[in-house]
């Protein structure tokens, strides 16, 4: 803790008193708020302490109700009943978050044993404690090591069965909606580029490697390496925006 400044030590010191919690813990909830205390408190208290709490037949029940009648998966029209019963809008992102926790493999099905692991590990066997975590997902976003787990899953899970890459439509919808998370500035130019441009699926290599380019390099391109080990498309990109003088036009 003595790596921190004084403010953030405070913050440290006071979340500890408060909740009783380890530094380990208090360090991870303040982070995950941006070091914002109210937020650290809804973190810590909205997170899952007891993985072993959850009643399988509270669970049977809860899967009962979104189950399809006709197959035994969770399906679209579940899926939608679960958004409308959790008040949360199916395309939010945290309904992204809430498949990485199920391991799911495919967007829009949730099987019964992506649906029990998932919400046993949350410590969930009710739409009152689902409503609960909500926050505790949310946060999880502002994690830079959760966030690039999610950011990779997204890949798997929004690819159609038995294809290898990701319908360019589709990536392009993933990305304007994670990064609408992290805030990437050039990322409304790279959809557009890959539609003018590319208009082909995205390789994994490629969606794994954005992301990269997206955290080290900055905006101004100042520090890119046209030597390094770029995808072939991701340099494509750097000329597009050479050629457009898009880097000229940023506000000073």
């Amino acid at each position: 803790m003595h790596k921190l400044g004084r403010g953030h030590r405070d913050k440290v010191q006071q979340f500890m008193t408060i909740t009783g919690a380890s530094e380990k813990i208090a360090l991870q909830a303040l982070k995950a708020s941006d070091w914002h205390l109210e937020g650290a408190f809804d973190v810590f208290y909205s997170q899952p302490q007891i993985k072993s709490c959850t009643d399988t037949r509270h669970l049977e029940e809860l899967y009962n109700r979104y189950k399809d009648p006709y197959t035994d998966m969770i399906l679209v029209d579940g899926i939608t009943l679960l958004c409308n019963d959790l008040q949360v809008d199916p395309q939010d992102i945290v309904m992204l978050v809430v498949s990485w926790h199920m391991k799911a493999s495919t967007m829009c099905e949730y099987s019964k044993q992506e649906f029990f692991i998932g919400l046993q590990a949350l410590g969930i066997d009710s739409l009152e404690k689902f409503r609960e975590r909500i926050s505790f997902m949310r946060s999880e976003l502002k994690d830079e090591q959760k966030f690039r787990e999610i950011y990779n899953f997204a890949f798997g899970w929004a690819k159609e069965k038995g294809q290898k890459s990701l319908a360019l439509d589709t990536a392009i919808g993933m990305w304007q909606l994670l990064f609408a998370e992290k805030q990437w500035l050039l990322v409304d130019h790279w959809c557009q580029f890959l539609q003018a441009r590319h208009n082909k699926a995205i390789s994994r290599d490629t969606w794994s490697q954005l992301l990269e380019f997206a955290r080290t390099v900055d905006p101004e391109l100042s520090n890119y390496d046209a030597e390094g080990a770029w995808p072939y498309l991701i340099d494509e990109f750097v000329e597009y925006l050479n050629e457009n003088g898009t880097i000229e036009k940023w506000p000073a």
